[in-house]
């Protein structure tokens, strides 16, 4: 029983300790969208790599759509760019930080969704209204949805290592479970 992952998404968090002006960066940049009225967030899409970022008047910043810190560094950058153009020049090295990660992968198994739903705990199984099983790990704090097909998508860790070890831990949980079926 293996399991292979990918991740899809990463969120994270940074502070350019500057305030920014949103309305004159949604005046003059194309890729923007701000609507203070229902968000006090300005939008910027960047094309490569593909990435949304929510700007904020106090310098905040929240990426998402990236697959890698390095993409998350390099987006950072291509805002930092941006404000440039508008005369707002920040002299810190902004400090990433990543709130969630989310993958998708496999393990190489049919999973009897019912079966793990009765014999695990922390799960949700309602398959009337989604197909897939809830399965959230307590150490290190993850939410897995695992498809009877084998598939899954994690969700909840901050880094490589946690996304690796609630893998291993969902497989060895799993394991455990399918031994005492077979007996």
């Amino acid at each position: 029983m293996v399991s292979t992952y990918k991740i899809q998404n990463i969120v994270a968090t940074t502070s350019l300790e500057k305030p920014i002006p949103l309305t004159k960066l949604a005046r003059t940049q194309p890729n923007t969208e701000y609507n203070p009225e229902t968000f006090p967030g300005l939008v910027l899409r960047v094309k490569e790599p593909k990435s949304a970022v929510l700007v904020f008047s106090s310098g905040n910043l929240v990426c998402t759509g990236t697959k890698s810190i390095a993409q998350v560094k390099k987006v950072i950058q291509a805002v930092i760019k941006q404000l440039r153009k508008i005369n707002v020049n920040i002299t810190t090295k902004p400090k990433i930080t990543v709130q969630n990660i989310v993958a998708s992968g496999t393990i190489n198994l049919k999973l009897n969704l019912n079966f793990l739903a009765i014999e695990m705990e922390n799960t949700e199984y309602e398959p009337e209204q989604f197909p897939g099983l809830v399965y959230k790990l307590v150490e290190p704090n993850a939410t897995f949805l695992l498809f009877s097909n084998g598939k899954l998508v994690c969700t909840g860790t901050k880094n490589k290592q946690q996304l690796e070890f609630s893998m291993a831990q969902l497989l060895k949980n799993v394991k455990a479970i399918l031994k005492n079926y077979e007996k």
